[in-house]
């Protein structure tokens, strides 16, 4: 059969600067309309969904577009992307983190994932938008749902599907899957045929300069950030740029690689020991590319970012280049010499970077900075260390606050007024910098949306009292580490469907955290030790169980993880911080979860040194040590689905807890009362 290919459209040159669409039109005809439409519009921030729609459909038309894709992401494929790339969430509606829109003449949907569903149908304009829950057995892929539409386009008409994007805030692997799902759907659909149709092409993808939605964003849209970089001390680094960047080389020598290429913003930051505050919200890093050669290492960024007294210095030996000149620089080391070869991890670059290499200097492999960033070293985990302990601190404070505030003055509390009260108990802590993620404070029924987020004015705010649980999901940004912890509270009588549930979900904590396990078990292996006494009732959660966290860096970080998806085969090492959170969800009614972060250690000390050195055939375990300091509430316990093991378990942590954060807070305090209270051992009748 004669399938169909995708065609891109864009010049054999080193970067995206002289593209066109497939229509022929040039680009100017793009800037003209959407210069216009901005001229009409004192504010696109006043639009509504379909006014949104209308005028990106415009430009469309007159790109010959048929489609116009929007993700989430921006050029480094952040998970929090700055305030100037949530175009996804301008043109939808929707605010959530994961989420990828596709627009066509007369249709728009939105794909998200569980997180996100009941977020997602309460924002999205239901006059506009089809919400397509993700994972769903009946929901396609956007690439399969993409492949059917050009299908049923080309049998209507016999011309090819115009599917527009910006290259550089999509992965590197979308045109390949897109491609495979098209040739899949036009074998099953049996076009191509006939004799005359052996060159059929139902999809073309048509790669733009101009990202449509600034053009109806216009003026409104913000302003890229251009916070100022900051050295990360070597203290709390551990590592030297000189060490780290040597390290690369080996590894570059070892593959014949000539240039390593480091896009996303936590690499670049983790490399060049620096942070920043402001460029993304609770993620300490900048908007930057890097680059290491055998004679040069380049960071590309905006000098503003590095016009510092103490990061110039800190920088000294680095190259400084212009944020923008990356591809035309891969390009031109591509062409420079007939050995050349470019490492770079296609899971973690954007299409435009990525298509500029030819295939046959690519080296498609997990980047040298993934694996030394994952494994923290003893100064990182010292810091981590530390941050959880001043975190215990700033929680039994504002816990000691809440409960005051609820059972003692009856006052209800709302969701809002949880999130800031806890924020400024941490911010009185020593290095804290900002949150590690927006804080998730989710009361009653709003504890089910696995990512809430409280507002002033929503419909669905809640107020704390003593009749409903509440989910906290939480964490600090400290100079010297980062902190993610969730704990469920209820300052009244839980119903014993309650009660019996969030024991289970407690044991299935116990049960990760207990686990022994040999050097290099995937994450995934151990998933089912969190659900086991969920399953028993028949019960489960939809996320995974532990996610990877960084050192003073972002708080989801890879490439481990512990997860019932199997396709994630990544070892789990000593140093490697993750988190341990299993849950459930009762939609509508309330949200339970339990997340304290763990370190790995080898079982045996002395296995770190012999593993480092590789002298040693003997198989090595690993354990997992808790870093998260801040009690869990005893009275939600039901002790008669407990066994002795799993109490003393219980009552050792909390005099973990208590031994480390006491001294950090005054005796006769009420938050010294409040962890003294949460740390006696448990009634066991």
């Amino acid at each position: 059969l004669a399938l169909t290919s995708v065609r891109v459209q864009c010049l054999a040159s080193p970067s995206f600067l002289a593209r066109r669409t497939a229509a022929g039109k040039s680009i100017a005809s793009a800037t003209t309309l959407g210069s216009a439409i901005s001229a009409e519009t004192d504010t696109a921030m006043a639009l509504t969904a379909a006014e949104r729609l209308d005028q990106l459909r415009a430009i469309m038309k007159a790109e010959g577009l048929d489609l116009y894709l929007v993700p989430s992401d921006d050029p480094h494929l952040s998970e929090y992307t700055p305030e100037a790339y949530k175009r996804r969430g301008f043109i939808s509606g929707f605010s959530g983190s994961a989420g990828t829109a596709v627009i066509a003449k007369d249709e728009a949907h939105l794909w998200t994932d569980s997180r996100y569903w009941n977020e997602a149908s309460l924002q999205l304009d239901s006059d506009c938008w089809t919400l397509q829950k993700q994972g769903l057995p009946a929901t396609p892929t956007i690439q399969k749902w993409i492949a059917q539409k050009a299908a049923a386009h080309y049998k209507s008409s016999k011309d090819s599907l115009n599917i527009g994007i910006d290259p550089y805030v999509h992965a590197a692997s979308f045109p390949k899957d897109l491609e495979t799902a098209l040739d899949e759907v036009a074998e099953e659909e049996m076009i191509g045929i006939n004799d005359d149709e052996n060159d059929v092409k139902i999809g073309n993808l048509v790669t733009l300069d101009i990202n449509l939605v600034d053009k109806v964003w216009g003026e409104s849209r913000p302003p890229l950030p251009l916070s100022p970089f900051r050295v990360h001390p070597l203290e709390y680094a551990g590592k030297s740029v000189a060490e780290k960047v040597g390290e690369i080389r080996k590894e570059m020598e070892s593959k014949k690689a000539t240039m390593s290429i480091f896009c996303t913003l936590d690499d670049v930051a983790y490399l060049f020991n620096l942070r920043a505050k402001g460029d993304v919200d609770t993620c300490p890093v900048g908007i930057a590319y890097a680059t290491v050669s055998m004679d040069d290492v380049c960071l590309y960024c905006d000098p503003a970012k590095v016009s510092a007294p103490d990061v110039q210095e800190h920088l000294s030996e680095v190259t400084i280049k212009p944020y923008d000149s990356i591809t035309e620089d891969i390009a031109a080391h591509c062409q420079a010499g007939k050995t050349n070869r470019v490492w770079l991890d296609k899971s973690r670059a954007n299409y435009a970077i990525s298509e500029v290499i030819p295939p046959k200097v690519l080296i498609d492999a997990q980047n040298a900075v993934v694996p030394m960033k994952a494994c923290k070293n003893d100064a990182e985990l010292k810091g981590m260390r530390e941050a959880h302990v001043v975190d215990g601190a700033a929680m039994a404070e504002f816990m000691a606050w809440l409960e005051n505030t609820i059972v003692n003055e009856g006052r209800e509390v709302s969701e809002v007024e949880i999130d800031e009260k806890l924020t400024g108990c941490r911010a009185k802590q020593p290095g804290f910098v900002e949150v590690s993620f927006p804080t998730i404070a989710g009361a009653g029924p709003n504890g089910a949306i696995i990512h809430y987020r409280a507002e002033e004015d929503s419909d669905i705010l809640q107020y704390l009292d003593d009749k409903k649980p509440i989910l906290i999901d939480s964490g600090g940004q400290y100079t010297y580490g980062t902190t993610d912890v969730t704990r469920t509270w209820h300052f009244g009588e839980a119903d014993p469907e309650f009660i019996d549930l969030y024991t289970r979900v407690l044991k299935g904590n116990i049960g990760m955290d207990e686990m022994i396990f040999p050097e290099n078990t995937p994450g995934f292996v151990l998933d089912v030790y969190a659900r086991r006494w969920l399953w028993d009732a028949g019960k489960d959660y939809g996320h995974g169980t532990g996610h990877g966290v960084g050192a003073a860096l972002n708080v989801h970080e890879g490439p481990m993880s512990i997860s019932p998806r199997w396709g994630n085969k990544e070892s789990l090492k000593q140093g490697m911080v993750l988190s341990n959170e299993p849950g459930f969800y009762a939609d509508g009614r309330f949200g339970i979860r339990i997340e304290n972060l763990l370190e790995i250690q080898f079982v045996k000390a002395e296995d770190k040194d012999s593993s480092a050195n590789g002298d040693s055939a003997e198989k090595k375990f690993l354990k997992f040590v808790k870093l998260t300091m801040i009690p869990i509430q005893k009275n939600l316990i039901d002790v008669s689905l407990m066994t002795d093991k799993e109490l003393d378990w219980l009552d050792g942590y909390h005099q973990e807890v208590l031994s480390k954060v006491g001294p950090l807070l005054e005796e006769g305090s009420p938050s010294m009362a409040w962890l003294k209270k949460s740390c006696e051992p448990i009634e066991r009748k």
